[in-house]
């Protein structure tokens, strides 16, 4: 397993991205790190199989992704829905948001993220 997350040829990527947040992810992380949110782990630029999503709590298996403009192009929106299948079936819990919510609406961004990690699993 341990080859499936976090894989070595994808160490410098994440690296840049975790030096390289964008504001949003910046503004979320704020709230996520050093065990703040209900006091589990959140692990940013998290590698996952092939993919290295924006924010990960490998305990709870919960995944949030953040949203830009791009997203809404067509081929990505449908990329995305194909990485999520994926990270669905692989026991995650996907949570998706857009930067217009992060900047708007953090506490009901946040009221979310804590409702997925108290609500029980699919997959226990």
């Amino acid at each position: 397993m341990s080859e499936f997350l976090n894989k070595s040829d994808q160490k410098i990527t994440r690296k840049k991205l975790r030096n390289q947040l964008t504001p949003y992810e910046s503004k979320l992380w704020i709230y996520l790190k050093n065990r703040q949110l209900l006091g589990y782990k959140f692990r940013r630029q998290y590698g996952i199989g092939k993919y290295i999503v924006d924010f990960c709590c490998v305990e709870k298996k919960v995944v949030i992704e953040l949203d830009g403009i791009l997203h809404m192009n067509n081929n990505i929106a449908e990329n995305d829905k194909k990485r999520d299948l994926i990270l669905i079936k692989l026991g995650y819990k996907v949570l998706r948001y857009s930067n217009k919510e992060i900047m708007n609406s953090l506490e009901n961004v946040l009221e979310s993220i804590k409702n997925s990690l108290t609500s029980p699993s699919r997959y226990a």
